[in-house]
């Protein structure tokens, strides 16, 4: 796979910057990525999803020197305690040193479970991601926030690690099934409340260029997510404890899709606050819209209990001891703490009837 047209965006941080290439065949320039970034690599560990092994690209995928691949299951359900260990293990028989790579083939979940088995081997080994889904490529290999998940909610065990460098090949989202679009769009929808409102009207490649550059903006000013990088949680706070209710059951959410429903919900809870009127949730509606997507309460959660729900969003990592919610208002999207019970509840109620 050759590169054209790729756009690199730098992440410019205090003392690791590194950068993002976007545009179609970017893959093609992983062995000279590894060569640059890290130079003293003599094998990689390519970790990546039973999905993504399939794929015929897959074949393709050149670090430029040695390397073993290693596989997990396909789905959030990787993300475990479990499979850190069995990957740490498998590095250290195939005798991958600290000074050697880990590269993430995948999307979200493989970058955030290759992204933390690196920052535990070996006390931090560099890693890349190839990013193959839109929502890796617009969020999740940006930034250096790697971990897993516990039964107690998502992403609660992970660790600050930020990559040599990342690739978005735009070309290998072609054959990328119909969810996997909605779940990135989903994840970019909240950039159009970060300051991108016309990006539902871009082309894919100017999108993910766009989406890259905003959140390198925000991690480049806030690297260990201690200010303005929670805004990037944007309607994220419901969206990780309906995915964590959807574990509980078995059901089915995509991280995207639960993001989309917690936009919506964001805008019912900031209005519920007095924080915005009506025309401005409309507006929430109408970017869904435009991405295709509805932003309703997953129908195969419509029976959790919605107390439920509460505990989850009370564990999430903003909170401190109480209700903390990034929510839209007169001077844009800020984080709001100690909301109230009862309005968390009622604008569910509201959703949930929507």
């Amino acid at each position: 796979m050759s590169a054209s047209n790729v756009t690199t965006v730098p992440v410019a941080l205090r003392a690791f910057g590194y950068d993002v290439l976007v545009g179609k065949g970017a893959s093609g320039e992983l062995a000279g990525l590894l060569a640059r970034r890290v130079p003293a690599a003599r094998q990689v560990a390519v970790v990546t999803d039973e999905a993504v092994a399939a794929a015929p690209w897959f074949a393709g995928i050149d670090p430029g020197i040695p390397f073993t691949v290693h596989t997990v299951e396909a789905g959030e359900r990787a993300k475990t305690l479990a499979n850190v260990g069995a990957l740490c293990r498998a590095f250290s028989r195939a005798g991958l040193a600290r000074s050697d790579a880990v590269v993430a083939v995948g999307g979200g979940v493989v970058s955030d479970l290759a992204g933390f088995v690196a920052a535990c081997y070996h006390r931090g080994t560099p890693y890349c991601t190839v990013a193959t889904s839109l929502l890796c490529q617009v969020d999740a290999a940006i930034g250096g926030k790697t971990g897993v998940d516990l039964p107690e909610g998502k992403n609660l065990v992970g660790a600050f690690w930020q990559p040599s460098g990342v690739i978005c090949d735009t070309a290998l989202l072609e054959t990328m099934p119909a969810r996997e679009w909605a779940s990135g769009r989903g994840e970019m929808a909240k950039y159009a409340f970060l300051g991108e409102p016309d990006l539902p009207l871009l082309g894919l490649e100017v999108q993910v260029a766009r989406c890259v550059a905003r959140k390198a903006a925000v991690v480049s000013a806030d690297e260990r997510d201690t200010g303005e990088r929670v805004l990037l949680n944007y309607g994220h706070t419901l969206a990780h404890a309906l995915e964590a209710a959807c574990l509980e059951v078995g059901g089915d959410l995509r991280h995207g899709e639960a993001v989309a429903v917690g936009l919506v919900y964001a805008a019912l809870l900031a209005r519920r606050l007095g924080r915005i009127e009506d025309d401005r949730v409309a507006f929430h509606r109408e970017v869904l819209a435009r991405f295709g997507l509805s932003g309703r309460f997953p129908s195969g959660l419509a029976g959790v209990d919605k107390e439920r729900l509460l505990s989850y969003m009370a564990r999430d990592k903003k909170a401190a001891h109480d209700l903390a919610f990034v929510l839209d208002g007169p001077r844009g999207v800020e984080l709001v703490r100690e909301v109230a019970p009862e309005a968390v509840l009622a604008a569910l109620e509201e959703l949930a009837c929507t």
